[in-house]
């Protein structure tokens, strides 16, 4: 699948895959954002474990799957987000409160909006899963 925005496409890519039932994803083209956002994902439970694969262009993830993925999605735009602005996108990207999580880009690297706040760093909303 290719497009104008790779992390988009990568997360599509992941929920198509989730909902029907495949236990691993391959990625392509790979990027150290969807990298970053993988392991957000794998630290949150949604996926089992990623490897970067080198094909000899731009690589590729090879993503297990456990089926914990309802929706996943890119952020289109990237909405800015100051550090105690998170409820609001919770709400309007997330089913329910403490269900999911909002992927940030912060200055301190890509991180879900849970460590965002611990941390009392802004950044911009980037992708969501829950």
């Amino acid at each position: 699948m290719t497009g104008n925005d790779p992390l988009a496409s990568a997360l599509s890519g992941l929920d198509n895959a989730e909902s029907v039932g495949h236990l691993s994803h391959t990625v392509a083209p790979a990027s150290n954002v969807i990298g970053f956002v993988l392991e957000v994902l794998y630290d949150g439970g949604y996926v089992d474990g990623f490897e970067f694969v080198d094909n000899g262009k731009s690589g590729e993830f090879e993503v297990e799957l456990k089926g914990a993925i309802n929706e996943c999605g890119a952020v289109k735009p990237r909405y800015s987000v100051g550090a105690d602005e998170y409820e609001r996108w919770e709400k309007r990207f997330l089913p329910a409160r403490d269900y999911g999580a909002l992927v940030i880009s912060t200055s301190r690297g890509v991180m879900s909006h849970y460590k965002a706040r611990d941390e009392g760093v802004g950044g911009q909303v980037i992708a969501y899963v829950y």
